[in-house]
C-alpha cells in the first residue's frame, strides 16, 4: 500500500471515504503479490493496482458498492472463461481481494499508522476479513511498539491476534490467520489479514565511485534504504550520491562492525563492495562474511582480483563455508559495460538471489514464471497493508 498511502491519507484528512482494495491471498501465477492495493475515491479517481489490469474494472465497481453500502467485501478472482467479457485472470492465477472503506470514522488510527510507516517504525495492522457476524467484518487493530490500538470486537480476539501479529511483524511477514469466532486458537470462523510494515531493508554500498552512484540509484528504485560508505571524504559526499539516504565517511570495516553491533543490519540487508582495493575490501569482507544473517554480500572486481581477494581472505582465517556466501564478481552476465548497465546486472543478481531465480531468459524455461517464496525471501515482505 506504500504506493497509495499518500492518496488514502489525503482522502482521510479531507473527511471523505476511500475504498481500498487489497490482495490478501494469491495462488499460482497471480500477477500482483499479497499487499498490492488500489484506492478509489468518492470522485471516482483511482490509484494503485491489484492485478495489473486483469480485474481492475470489476474491483473498481465493487469499491464503489462498498463506499455506498459501508460494508466490507472479500471476493476471489480466478481464471477467466472463453467469454471475452468475463472477469478473471488470464495468467491462470487466483487472488483474494478484500475491499473496505477507510475514513476518520471507520479508521481513526490511520493517521498514526501512516506516521509510523513514514518514520520507519515497525507496525502491523490486523483486519477481520471473514466472520459470520457482519459487525465484526472489517474491524481492525494496529500493533506496534507503542502497544495495540483499536479492537476486533473482544478482548480475547484482540489478545490472540496481537500476539500473533507481533510474531509476523518480527519476521517481516504478512499473512491471513484463522481463529475461532472469538479468537480461539483452535477452530474456524474468523479470518484475519495481518499486514506487516517493517522498515525498508538496507543496502550498504562501499566505495564512493561512479558505479556506486548507479548501484545506489538502482537500490533506491527497488525500495532499499541506501547508505554509501567510503573512507575518503573528498569522494563520499551527498552531492555525488543523490539517491542514497545516507553518505558516511568511515573505514568500511569499522562502519559495518559498528552497524552490526548496534543491531542496524539484519537478514534483509544487502552489502555491495565496490572498492576493489585490498586495503578496503578485504577487512570489510572479513566482517561481512562472518555475519551469517546478511541477505547478500557481493564484491566487484576482475577474476584476477577475485582470486587474489579470496586468497587473502583464506589467509585471514575465513572458512570455505563463509567464502561460499560471497558473490564475486558481483552481477549477472548481461554484457554490461557502463556504470548504469553494471548496476542493472548487480540489481538483477540481488533479485535472483532473493527469490531463487536462475537469471536465464524466461523463454528458455518452462513451467511457472513466478517462483515460490523462499524462507529468505519471506523476511522481505514488508510492504503489504
Amino acid at each position: 500500500m506504500h504506493d497509495i498511502l499518500d492518496e488514502v491519507l489525503r482522502i482521510w484528512q479531507s473527511g471523505d471515504v476511500a475504498a481500498v482494495a487489497t490482495v490478501i491471498r494469491t495462488f499460482d501465477s497471480a500477477p500482483r503479490p499479497v499487499g498490492a492495493s488500489m484506492v478509489v475515491g468518492s470522485d471516482g479517481a483511482v490509484a494503485g493496482s491489484v492485478s495489473g489490469g486483469c480485474v481492475e474494472g470489476a474491483v473498481y465497481e465493487l469499491a464503489q458498492d462498498v463506499m455506498d453500502s459501508g460494508a466490507p467485501v472479500l471476493t476471489r478472482y480466478g481464471i477467466s472463461d472463453d467469454d471475452a467479457f468475463a472477469v478473471g485472470l488470464t495468467c491462470g492465477g487466483t487472488l483474494d481481494v478484500f475491499v473496505q472503506g477507510i475514513s476518520r470514522r471507520t479508521f481513526p488510527e490511520f493517521e498514526a499508522l501512516v506516521a509510523d510507516v513514514r518514520g520507519n517504525v515497525a507496525v502491523a495492522m490486523a483486519t477481520v476479513v471473514a466472520h459470520a457476524d457482519p459487525e465484526r467484518l472489517g474491524r481492525r487493530i494496529v500493533v506496534g511498539e507503542s502497544g495495540t490500538r483499536g479492537s476486533l470486537g473482544s478482548e480475547r480476539a484482540d489478545a490472540a491476534v496481537a500476539d500473533d501479529a507481533k510474531g509476523l511483524l518480527a519476521a517481516g511477514r504478512s499473512a491471513v490467520l484463522t481463529y475461532g469466532p472469538d479468537g480461539q486458537r483452535r477452530g474456524e470462523g474468523m479470518e484475519v489479514f495481518v499486514s506487516s510494515h517493517a522498515p525498508p531493508p538496507r543496502m550498504l554500498v562501499f566505495g564512493a565511485i561512479d558505479f556506486a552512484a548507479a548501484v545506489a540509484q538502482q537500490g533506491a528504485f527497488l525500495g532499499y534504504r541506501v547508505t554509501v560508505c567510503d573512507a575518503r571524504a573528498v569522494f563520499a559526499t551527498p552531492q555525488r550520491f543523490p539517491a542514497a539516504e545516507q553518505v558516511v565517511v568511515a573505514w568500511p570495516h569499522d562502519y559495518l562492525s559498528e552497524q552490526f553491533a548496534a543491531g542496524e543490519v539484519d537478514e534483509r540487508t544487502v552489502v555491495c563492495v565496490l572498492t576493489h582495493d585490498p586495503k578496503f575490501d578485504v577487512p570489510l569482507l572479513e566482517v561481512a562474511l562472518r555475519i551469517p544473517s546478511l541477505a547478500f554480500v557481493g564484491a566487484m572486481g576482475s577474476r584476477r582480483t577475485h582470486d587474489d581477494r579470496t586468497a587473502r581472505l583464506r589467509a585471514a582465517g575465513l572458512t570455505e563455508t563463509e567464502l561460499t556466501r560471497l558473490a564475486s564478481p558481483i552481477g549477472l552476465d548481461l554484457g554490461a559495460r557502463t556504470p548504469q548497465e553494471t548496476a542493472v546486472s548487480i540489481a538483477a543478481e540481488i533479485i535472483a538471489h532473493r527469490w531463487g531465480g536462475t537469471g536465464e531468459p524466461l523463454r528458455a524455461r518452462h513451467g511457472r514464471i513466478h517462483h515460490d517464496v523462499t524462507e529468505a525471501a519471506r523476511t522481505t515482505e514488508y510492504d503489504a497493508l
